[in-house]
């Protein structure tokens, strides 16, 4: 078990470094690019790798149960968090916005705690609100440095909650390859909805597609490894290390993007960092 949790710390670890690189891909490609054409590509590309994953795997793409409630909710969930949080990061800083999307876990904790009424004592109550307080610490609404563009970051962490929340309820059939395509086949109507109501098609130049490729290939790699993750590792062991996105994060807006990260940036990651991981510590030490 052990050789398996350190196997599950480094495919954990290593998804996430992707991740951080994605979101430097998206970054990068708004500058050139409308968000909804990034979108329509990141659609395009997932449907692409997952579809070929289910036929590998001879699972069926879309059984009775894709078209569930829950499966509703979730793509629902996926759009709202993509849409916002890939203008989040067209728009703001990259650190700021990839710091606040780290408090989903305290979300889905508390939206578990409202939708499915578990049981959520007091030290992971106080743990939730202490972690929301680092997020206002990151964003600070009304104090010098507040990008407002930031804010969009908190209704893509809305989004990704509903997410989150709604694979808990999913159907137990549907595997996690099922699941990861239908977040992208939602893209595509959701890009092309968006496509009047913001900037037209550009066609893009070497550099752009190579930010788009970019963005399929890191995303779909880090979204594989952290599911052969959780499946290799205890949860209790890997879930924690979600958290490096941040110090990838942070590294990737530094060396990239030339952006000054503060004290208070820092302080709210790590009042982030702490309530995460000891809201998942506890919540696996009660399941015991």
């Amino acid at each position: 078990m052990q050789n398996d949790n350190l196997t599950g710390i480094l495919l954990m670890t290593v998804s996430m470094a992707l991740f951080a690189v994605e979101d430097a891909f998206i970054k990068l490609a708004s500058t050139s690019l409308p968000v909804w054409q990034i979108l329509l590509s990141m659609g395009i590309g997932g449907i692409a790798v997952f579809s070929a994953l289910l036929i590998m795997r001879r699972e069926r793409f879309f059984p009775p149960e894709a078209f569930s409630k829950q499966i509703l909710f979730r793509m629902t969930g996926e759009i709202i968090g993509r849409v916002f949080y890939s203008l989040a990061l067209a728009l703001a800083s990259m650190s700021v916005v990839a710091t606040v999307l780290q408090a989903t876990p305290l979300a889905v904790t508390l939206g578990a705690a409202v939708v499915f009424k578990e049981t959520v004592g007091p030290r992971r109550w106080a743990a939730i609100i202490i972690g929301f307080l680092g997020v206002l610490l990151i964003i600070r609404p009304g104090f010098d440095g507040f990008e407002p563009a930031a804010l969009l970051s908190i209704l893509g962490l809305v989004g990704l909650t509903v997410r989150d929340l709604s694979t808990r309820a999913a159907p137990r059939s549907l595997s996690n390859y099922q699941l990861g395509l239908y977040g992208f086949v939602a893209l595509i109507p959701t890009a092309l909805l968006m496509r009047p109501f913001s900037a037209p098609w550009v066609t893009p130049d070497p550099t752009t597609w190579l930010y788009l490729f970019g963005i399929s290939s890191f995303g779909v790699g880090a979204y594989y490894l952290v599911t052969a993750a959780m499946r290799v590792g205890e949860i209790s062991a890997v879930t924690p290390f979600r958290y490096t996105r941040i110090l990838f994060a942070l590294s990737v807006s530094v060396v990239v993007f030339s952006e000054n990260i503060d004290s208070l940036t820092l302080v709210g990651s790590g009042i982030v960092i702490a309530s995460g991981v000891y809201t998942i510590w506890r919540e696996n030490r009660l399941r015991r």
